[in-house]
């Protein structure tokens, strides 16, 4: 009897231990925390370098050969598209214009004479031909007269093409002597002068390093097996070294892979707006790029699952009562996991209170907190 009593006593106290702490305390359903089961988008990325580059950098260089005469910025100078970065010395293109214009002054008065002579020719060959059918006519004399205005037409022609040239000649003079001026092509920040007052320059000798650091791009070597995830307006993210995060957009991909580390280069236009430090060519950003395509999934909370031999278990709350679901999981999404089989969208499930449930067991969700609709849980089918 004495044995009896002490078995029952033990089953009593294993009873009380493993009960639910809700129906101990109330003598009712589990309170447990509740979540539902949703659908949500699966962007998966990887971090790769990338780096600050400029759209338009480089050398500007001269135009025509001369000494210089002064170099207006210095480096870290700002300049606007058109600004005078430089001056070469210029007499002798001044003079050339001269000359030019004193060519085509020369070429338009022998325009007028020739033009001129035509116009006396004419006159003589009307007055000639009235006197047909006189006596003082002449078939000879008015058939000279055809002739030279032909002369006189040709003198015209000559003199109209020699002041094209003249023109020409001054357009050309006019241009030389405007690029002695060395003007800045677009905006940007010197990053080098090349040169200072006295140095003698051929064309194309550079004068400064201009950087256009208002139109900056992100560039990376993208892995080739990544690149397909990435056509142009792909929106994807950025981290500065500061820890700042931006948005960028994919621009194009250039059609070219390094045969020796298997990528491909790949142009960003950034979204950077306000920044903790300035930014700098070349300087290192992280990219977060997608693995794959974006696809939606269904997913549950994590703290939903329980893991047990090997495999994960859900309790889902389903007319007032906890039922308990084997689930197939897959990646992680944040703070909940994929799921690929058990659970449907809409479905609530237990994330607090979970570990000491049965099957079967009437439970109570707490409302602190919940969602709308994941109060009470789905009714059962009643099929």
């Amino acid at each position: 009897m004495t044995v009896l009593r002490q078995s029952l006593s033990v089953v009593t106290l294993a009873t009380i231990a493993f009960a639910p702490a809700g129906a101990l305390a109330q003598g009712g359903p589990a309170l447990v925390k509740v979540d539902q089961v949703k659908t949500e988008p699966l962007s998966q990325t990887v971090p790769v370098l990338g780096r600050v580059v400029a759209r338009q950098q480089g050398p500007v260089a001269t135009r025509v050969a001369g000494a210089v005469a002064e170099v207006k910025v210095e480096v870290g100078d700002r300049v606007e598209a058109g600004e005078v970065l430089a001056l070469l010395v210029d007499e002798r293109r001044r003079y050339e214009r001269e000359l030019a214009l004193s060519e085509l002054a020369a070429a338009e008065a022998q325009q007028k004479t020739a033009d001129a002579e035509l116009g006396l020719r004419r006159q003589e060959f009307r007055r000639l031909e009235s006197l047909t059918g006189s006596a003082a006519f002449s078939r000879a004399r008015l058939d000279d007269k055809r002739q030279e205005i032909v002369v006189a037409q040709g003198r015209l022609s000559e003199s109209a093409q020699r002041m094209q040239m003249a023109k020409a000649r001054l357009n050309l003079a006019d241009w030389d002597l405007e690029q002695t001026r060395v003007l800045a092509p677009y905006p940007g920040v010197v990053n080098v002068k090349h040169v200072s007052a006295g140095a003698f320059v051929g064309v194309g000798d550079p004068i400064v390093t201009l950087i256009d650091d208002s139109g900056l791009e992100v560039e990376a070597d993208v892995p080739t097996e990544r690149v397909a995830a990435l056509k142009p307006g792909t929106e994807i993210g950025i981290r500065l070294d500061d820890g700042s995060l931006h948005g960028a957009s994919v621009r194009a991909v250039v059609p070219r892979e390094n045969p020796l580390t298997r990528t491909r280069a790949v142009r960003f236009l950034p979204a950077f707006g306000d920044v903790a430090r300035p930014l700098a060519i070349d300087q290192s950003v992280t990219l977060n790029l997608p693995i794959g395509v974006a696809r939606d999934v269904v997913t549950v909370h994590k703290d939903a699952v329980i893991k047990r031999q090997g495999g994960a278990l859900v309790y889902i709350v389903l007319d007032g009562k906890a039922e308990i679901r084997p689930v197939r999981l897959g990646e992680a999404v944040a703070g909940r996991f994929e799921v690929l089989s058990g659970l449907k969208p809409g479905d609530v499930v237990v994330i607090r209170g979970n570990e000491r449930l049965r099957p079967g067991q009437p439970v109570q969700p707490d409302k602190t907190g919940a969602a709308a609709g994941a109060v009470t849980g789905p009714k059962r089918d009643a099929s």
